[in-house]
């Protein structure tokens, strides 16, 4: 799995070396190469030997997403999704395709690890292999393991969890650290004292400090998902309100990373320094920062986003310096997530 991050990161840099002319510079939208790039990375973990599959499961995927997003703009009435509309029956069309999609690579999977030729090297193997090992432990058990539903489902989960989240911090960084030159000059310093020129490794990415903290701080203040759903499971008490079971409890994230009273004043700068001394330290111990959730939901993909933001943000400092070019709109805006509505237009310079 770990050869996914770095085959996919330095194919897209060497694309981007060929892009540069021979004044060593050239203008870019990088936005749609980091969505690529991400998607890659995740086919390839996700799916290892079935790398070419996954990139079709995940392009279905796209356009599922595409499809819901619209239904949210267009009026909405309770039962409206049931209604055989066009756009409803191509829903649940790309909803048969991936399941079969997945069906037929999980059964092959299977059946490879019957006459001993399985990989679990990539995360499917992982979680059959994770999923036979809970079934032999609790054989006598009700409902032990999960079922190919519950399988299928969570390698849906594989593109949301590893995709959407790094390409939008990657992008949100890469133009802070255009609109903060000091920054990236600190950051690509790192990158070359723990590396120089060679090929980034795991050990090395887990040194970089100061590249640690320029993500956290763009997490605190573009955090891809912008509010969390929670369901209250017993009475608790939230301050001086009471809440039986079975609320849903919203938590925006957004606002609770841009609260003064919680942060500080300075709360609208970017200052990674917040985060020189960890998480806690910057967050006076409270529950102030969860780009990725909190508590026993947090985000599984948290740790595979990060290395997958430092591998790439270590491969690109290496090669190229960047700043915003004049066609640039700041303009976040939210589908789904938090994203660059019109593209993120960047000049590279090659080093």
């Amino acid at each position: 799995m770990s050869s996914a991050f770095y085959t996919s990161s330095i194919e897209m840099v060497n694309k981007w070396e060929k892009l540069v002319t021979l004044e060593g510079s050239c203008e870019l939208d990088v936005w749609p190469e980091l969505q690529n790039l991400t998607r890659e990375i995740i086919s390839r973990a996700a799916f290892g030997s079935s790398y070419e599959e996954g990139k079709q499961i995940f392009k279905l995927q796209d356009e599922q997403a595409e499809l819901f997003i619209q239904s949210f703009r267009t009026v909405f009435f309770p039962g409206y999704r049931l209604l055989p509309t066009k756009r409803n029956k191509r829903i649940k069309e790309i909803h048969r395709e991936i399941s079969a999609l997945l069906m037929d690579i999980i059964n092959r999977r299977q059946n490879a690890k019957m006459v001993g030729e399985a990989n679990n090297e990539d995360l499917l193997g992982l979680l059959l292999e994770s999923n036979q090992k809970e079934i032999q432990e609790n054989k006598n058990k009700k409902n032990a393991g999960m079922s190919m539903e519950d399988v299928i489902e969570e390698c849906k989960l594989f593109y949301f969890a590893g995709q959407e989240t790094t390409s939008v911090l990657l992008v949100w960084t890469m133009i802070v650290l255009s609109i903060h030159p000091e920054w990236q000059v600190r950051a690509r310093e790192e990158v070359l004292q723990i590396f120089g020129k060679s090929d980034p490794n795991f050990d090395g990415l887990s040194h970089l400090k100061i590249v640690t903290m320029i993500l956290y701080e763009v997490l605190r203040l573009y955090p891809p998902v912008l509010f969390l759903n929670r369901r209250t499971y017993k009475n608790i008490k939230l301050g001086e309100i009471s809440l039986p079971p079975g609320i849903e409890v919203m938590l925006p994230t957004v606002l609770i990373h841009h609260d003064h009273e919680l942060w500080g004043e300075d709360v609208e700068e970017f200052k990674p320094e917040r985060f020189a001394e960890g998480i806690s330290k910057a967050t006076k111990n409270q529950v102030s920062f969860f780009p990725f959730g909190w508590g026993p939901k947090v985000c599984v993909g948290q740790n595979f986003t990060m290395i997958e933001a430092k591998m790439a943000l270590a491969l690109i400092l290496q090669q190229f310096s960047f700043e915003l070019s004049p066609s640039y709109t700041h303009a976040p805006t939210t589908l789904l997530m938090l994203y660059p509505k019109y593209g993120a237009q960047l000049i590279l310079h090659k080093l």
